[in-house]
Order: C-alpha cells, then sequence, then structure tokens
C-alpha cells in the first residue's frame, strides 16, 4: 500500500520534511517512489504539488493525519 507522508530532513531540533509517496513497509527516510512537496514547521511554510497528490490518491495511496492537516491549511 502506497502512502503519502512526511520524510525527516534537517539536523537535530531544525527538522524540516518532505511530502513524499513510499510504500507503507519502507522506513521513514526511505528511498521515495515521488516527492510532492516540503513543510517547514519552523516557519510555517509549506509548498504542495496539489494536482499530484490527487492523482496518487485516485490511484489508491493513503494520506497520514498530519499531511492531511498540511494540506487542509493550504
Amino acid at each position: 500500500m502506497l502512502k503519502i507522508r512526511l520524510k525527516r530532513l534537517g539536523r537535530k531540533k531544525r527538522a524540516c520534511y518532505r511530502i513524499i509517496v513510499i510504500d507503507s513497509r519502507h522506513k521513514r527516510d526511505g528511498k521515495a517512489i515521488e516527492e510532492l512537496g516540503f513543510y517547514n514547521p519552523l516557519s510555517k511554510q509549506s509548498k504542495v504539488n496539489l494536482n499530484k497528490i490527487q492523482e496518487r490518491i485516485a490511484n489508491g495511496a493513503q494520506l497520514t493525519n498530519t499531511v492531511k492537516n498540511i494540506i487542509n491549511k493550504t
């Protein structure tokens, strides 16, 4: 099953995240199938490619709760 979830980047206590599509059985920072955007919780910036996310959802991918909240804010 494909999931749309966050991949952690950055150094300790200065995290930023990429929104990625990945198989749910792979680890959090594993190789992504596709990158769909990013989210920086420190500056509250986010950039999301909604068209690609809608395509992935139509093909059966599921959103995590955190990604769902980020998309609702944009």
